[in-house]
């Protein structure tokens, strides 16, 4: 399959469910909870970078960074389902969507201690976020398992498309993920 249709079936796989990014499109705690990170653009960006910066990196930080993210989101989740309320919480999900796309723009590798801190901590902002967002009506763990299953989704869509690019191509990687710095001081500003 060549690049093109891989990006059009992509794009063609996550349209649908930009409609049902919002609440109040019923009480299907798996739609919403796959919605969610697909329909907010701050969720988006950040996850498809999680990806991205994972597939820049090289041994054990390739699998760390994602496992470490949807873990520590779920749990955010978890606390966000009972009613936590994190001090900045739009910041941090900005913070994370400019700091994520910097490190995939200047594809740093630092220490794996550090790169998984800084995953964990922005994980842990999208994770309460999305917890704070329960539908009405909605089954908690259903929900949770589309958050999860979106972020897991994003995540490898991110890793996919790095490891399938030619090695030219990285710097239209690097191009991403400073667009996605950009989106994050704009969200930031606004």
């Amino acid at each position: 399959m060549t690049l093109p249709r891989t990006l059009a079936a992509l794009a063609l796989l996550l349209t649908p469910a930009l409609a049902l990014a919002h609440p109040g499109h019923g009480d299907n705690g798996l739609i919403a909870g796959i919605s969610h990170p697909i329909g907010g653009l701050d969720h988006l960006l950040a996850m498809l970078a999680v990806g991205l910066w994972a597939a820049q990196q090289q041994g054990a930080a390739r699998w760390a960074l994602p496992c470490s993210f949807v873990a520590t989101m779920l749990l955010g989740g978890v606390l966000g389902f009972a009613g936590l309320h994190l001090p900045a919480l739009e910041s941090g999900i900005a913070a994370s969507v400019l700091a994520l796309g910097l490190a995939v723009a200047l594809a740093v590798r630092p220490p794996l201690s550090l790169a998984l801190a800084a995953t964990a901590l922005f994980a842990l902002f999208h994770g309460v976020a999305h917890g704070l967002e329960l539908p009405a009506m909605a089954s908690p763990w259903s929900y949770a398992a589309g958050f999860v299953a979106a972020t897991g989704a994003l995540h490898g869509a991110g890793f996919a498309l790095v490891r399938v690019l030619p090695r030219a191509a990285a710097p239209l990687v690097r191009l991403a993920g400073a667009v996605s710095a950009a989106t994050g001081v704009w969200l930031l500003a606004g």
